[in-house]
């Protein structure tokens, strides 16, 4: 038998390097420790400050980057600071073109900091329009980023053909993979530089936990982000990894159950009268349907809808839910809502919220693994109430 499972339910289990100083323990322990003792001036052991590298850290990181396909990983106190991580392999004055509608903190990364603190520039395209993307591109671009799907209207990017772009013009690519887990997609596979997740969301599993992480298709890429990390010193602590790797010995059953339950509110709530448009790429009516089938396992465990009525309307939604939780955050066990214009993007002026196709009567739902027929249940009565006047 192969040494490598193949299947990704047994992966999740067993993928990475997770022998510990007891080896015959189940389960890594967590390692405090912020250092490591030496036997002398001449000894190097793999271990000797945490904030290089932890032994908790390093089972973690080296089996999300199995399940990514990947090389290796580095692990990162946040999905925010992931993405910082991934902008100090840019120089001075480099131009990033980036999917628009990302997410509301990377678009806040980009423009509020790393413009004024770097020079970096930003050009907002769709990258499905391959001639956009050619035509954005500068002799200082060194960056794509992709986000799909996007958050929160659900939009695709077609990855193989980005990347294939990018790898012609000597330029790398990165992938904000949150939405799906490696579960859903792997985009190194698809020709993807490097992987990004925020690792509250679905990699934990369990809103316990906030961490981000970063995965390399290449050793050489994997030593600049370790370099990285060492020097910026944003890093996951023992026991957030911990967490996380623990939350991946479920993501098959979680998601599996998740992305099921999304499939069946999303067909629902495309019937309702007080439902005015439904995004969710795992339904046929998603204009990127087919493209989802291509690159994507399902179509997912989040589902945005709009509905009629104003802000009021919304409100009277969400106070009237019972099942699922009003938070900023998504990907947990539990079925979350989320109002994007005051929530998630809401640090956007109206006029950026626009343009991203954001409005007030714009709702995310998280599926979690609850029972489905609860779940319409309850969006059903909230539904009821946001059209009572």
């Amino acid at each position: 038998m192969s040494d490598k499972p193949r299947n990704f339910a047994t992966r999740t289990i067993h993928a990475g390097q997770q022998s510990s100083v007891a080896d015959n323990a189940i389960f890594p322990a967590i390692v405090t420790s912020s250092s490591f003792s030496k036997r002398g001036l001449d000894d190097h052991p793999e271990y000797a400050y945490s904030r290089v590298s932890n032994p908790t850290r390093h089972a973690y990181e080296t089996c999300v980057a199995a399940l990514e396909e990947g090389v290796g990983a580095v692990a990162c106190a946040s999905g925010v600071s992931a993405t910082a991580t991934v902008l100090e392999l840019l120089s001075k004055d480099a131009h990033v073109v980036v999917m628009n509608g990302v997410y509301g903190g990377t678009f806040r990364l980009l423009e509020d900091y790393r413009g004024r603190t770097s020079g970096l520039t930003t050009s907002y395209v769709d990258l499905n329009d391959l001639d956009a993307v050619a035509a954005a591109i500068r002799p200082e671009t060194q960056l794509i980023w992709i986000e799909s799907p996007t958050n929160p209207l659900l939009h695709l990017v077609d990855i193989k053909a980005v990347s294939a772009l990018a790898r012609e013009r000597g330029i790398l690519t990165c992938i904000d993979n949150t939405f799906c887990s490696p579960w859903n997609q792997q985009p190194i596979t698809l020709g993807v530089d490097l992987v990004m997740h925020s690792a509250s969301k679905y990699i934990g599993g369990h809103s316990d936990l906030t961490g981000g992480v970063v995965v390399a298709a290449t050793d050489a890429l994997l030593a600049r982000l370790r370099k990285i990390s060492m020097a910026v010193g944003a890093i996951q602590g023992p026991f957030d990894c911990y967490l996380a790797l623990r939350g991946l010995k479920t993501l098959d059953v979680r998601m599996e159950r998740q992305s099921a339950n999304a499939l069946r509110v999303a067909q629902y709530l495309e019937s309702h009268p007080q439902v005015e448009q439904v995004y969710y790429p795992g339904l046929p009516s998603h204009p990127q349907h087919a493209l989802c089938t291509q690159q994507m396992r399902t179509g997912g465990a989040v589902v945005a809808m709009r509905i009629n009525g104003d802000r009021a309307a919304v409100n009277r939604l969400v106070e009237a839910l019972s099942i699922f939780v009003l938070a900023d955050s998504l990907g947990g066990v539990e079925s979350m809502i989320n109002h994007s214009w005051t929530m998630s993007h809401n640090s956007l002026s109206p006029e950026q919220k626009g343009v991203m196709g954001i409005s007030e009567n714009l709702l995310r739902l998280s599926l979690g693994i609850e029972d489905y027929r609860d779940l319409i249940d309850d969006l059903d009565s909230a539904l009821q109430a946001s059209a009572a006047r």
